[in-house]
């Protein structure tokens, strides 16, 4: 009797284990599969019982929650959602978050194991921390001033810190509100679909996600290759480029819409942007030499983070000198981000560094305490310092007596550099207008900003007249309101 008594303990113990390491299988190893199955309620249910933690600027909470009194609890709330919808972007219970709400949502949601007690708490618990806060590195007014001054135009504005890297606004107009966004309701399906089917593409983050021809802001890269590669050594002296300038290869003539560009100095060249000119050095300087020029500043770099990813700004590694003609003035195939232009010229007010662009300054806890903070990082040198001090001249230059003297402001050194970028079929369609910049306050050490301004739907008569007319007076009011 004990024999079969014995075997049946067994038998019994077998099937224990078996259930044990069945469990383990399922709880562990396959855990994460049924977490995602879009029939498994749970995850959903306990996202949305409790408060988001909330995105800051100056301080203050931009975001909040509301108590929906549903079975998704608690939904999304956005302070003047608009105004900070390019930094925040949404959280939707049906579409799901996108920018900040999305690169940080672990710690908003409270799902982040920085946020538990002590390490692995919540993958042993299961449990879900009070969400964290993110505090944003936007200046309120700053933000404020580059909204006010898109108004109801196409176009985006970025400025950032040229030591730290900081990004100190970033807006994109048209905007949206993502308060409409929270909840079930189908009028959040409905404003979905509005949305997505507007002409304006209110939605897209022109700031950071759209590319642009960069026209004649792009100059300020060629030049620092003209210099660094000492294809021109006095800015001052004469560049023996004929105007027109046939492009290589072919019987294409490229003219100047400014005056005087006829064997013109880079300073002039510069300052009233003569395309023949940086056309001629670029081809001097050549394709190896412009591309490296370019992806220092951070040109073909697909992997930049804010912690959002910026979209890939492109200068073009296999051209025929023609076409590296055209680049060098931002023409052609080469694409910019207004933050990557923030980039360049943040990089010649910094002495040539180019700093990593960042968003969150840093996450905390409930109960305020510091979790994780962003320190400032190098990406590249640029161009040397020397070169960096000839570009600050010539900015200044652009400001002082150039196109560029819509942006002038008493009690600072604002150096910029206008454009106008073609685009369309045939170049047809209305020139986006463009200005770059950066102000430092008269006495400063640092420069305060730095700062890039496209208007999609500008008026222009000809190059540089749109980013001096429609683009210079947008970034002059940002920049003052980083000065103050």
């Amino acid at each position: 009797m004990n024999r079969y008594i014995r075997r049946a303990s067994v038998f019994c113990l077998i099937l224990l284990v078996a259930l044990l390491l069945n469990a383990v299988r399922v709880q562990v190893f396959e855990a994460g599969r049924y977490d995602d199955n879009s029939a498994n309620r749970r995850g959903a249910l306990a996202r949305y019982s409790q408060p988001r933690g909330d995105i800051l600027v100056d301080g203050e909470p931009v975001t909040g929650s509301r108590d929906s009194g549903g079975t998704l609890r608690y939904e999304r709330t956005y302070a003047e959602g608009p105004l900070y919808a390019p930094v925040t972007g949404y959280a939707s219970q049906i579409y799901g978050t996108s920018l900040l709400e999305n690169a940080e949502d672990d710690v908003l949601s409270g799902t982040d194991p920085q946020l538990a007690p002590v390490p692995l708490w919540n993958d042993i618990s299961r449990a879900q921390q009070p969400g964290g806060d993110v505090v944003s590195t936007v200046d309120a007014a700053v933000q404020q001033a580059a909204f006010e001054g898109l108004g109801g135009k196409k176009g985006a504005v970025a400025a950032v810190q040229p030591r730290t890297g900081k990004i100190l606004a970033l807006v994109s107009t048209p905007s949206y509100d993502p308060n409409e966004l929270s909840g079930t309701e189908r009028s959040v399906t409905d404003t979905w679909n509005r949305l997505n089917r507007s002409g304006g593409h209110p939605m897209i983050n022109r700031a950071l996600k759209q590319t642009y021809p960069p026209g004649s802001t792009f100059k300020v890269v060629t030049a620092a290759a003209a210099l660094d590669h000492r294809k021109v050594t006095d800015i001052d002296a004469a560049t023996d480029t004929p105007s027109p300038y046939t492009l290589p290869g072919t019987s294409t003539r490229l003219t100047n819409e400014a005056g005087d560009c006829a064997n013109a100095s880079l300073r002039h060249a510069f300052e009233v942007s003569c395309n023949t000119v940086f056309a001629r050095l670029g081809v001097d300087v050549g394709l190896d030499g412009m591309a490296e020029a370019a992806e220092k500043f951070g040109f073909n770099d697909a992997d930049l983070k804010i912690p959002s990813t910026a979209a890939r700004s492109v200068f073009d590694t296999d051209m025929n000198d023609a076409q590296v003609a055209l680049s060098s003035i931002g023409q052609y195939d080469t694409t910019a981000t207004p933050l990557q232009m923030a980039m360049v010229a943040a990089a010649v007010a910094d002495d040539g560094e180019v700093r990593a662009p960042y968003l969150v300054d840093k996450v905390i806890d409930a109960h305020g305490d510091t979790v994780s903070a962003t320190r400032p990082k190098t990406l590249h040198r640029a161009m040397s310092r020397g070169t960096a001090r000839h570009l600050q001249e010539m900015m200044t230059g652009v400001v002082t007596r150039g196109t560029g003297t819509g942006a002038a402001i008493d009690g600072a050194t604002v150096g910029g550099k206008t454009g106008t970028a073609q685009h369309g079929v045939d170049n047809k369609g209305t020139p986006y207008a463009w200005f770059v910049s950066w102000a430092k306050k008269d006495g400063a050490a640092d420069p305060a900003v730095a700062v890039a301004v496209v208007v999609e739907d500008a008026a222009a008569d000809r190059a540089d007249i749109s980013g001096g007319g429609s683009a210079a007076p947008i970034a002059r009011a940002v920049m003052r309101a980083a000065l103050r």
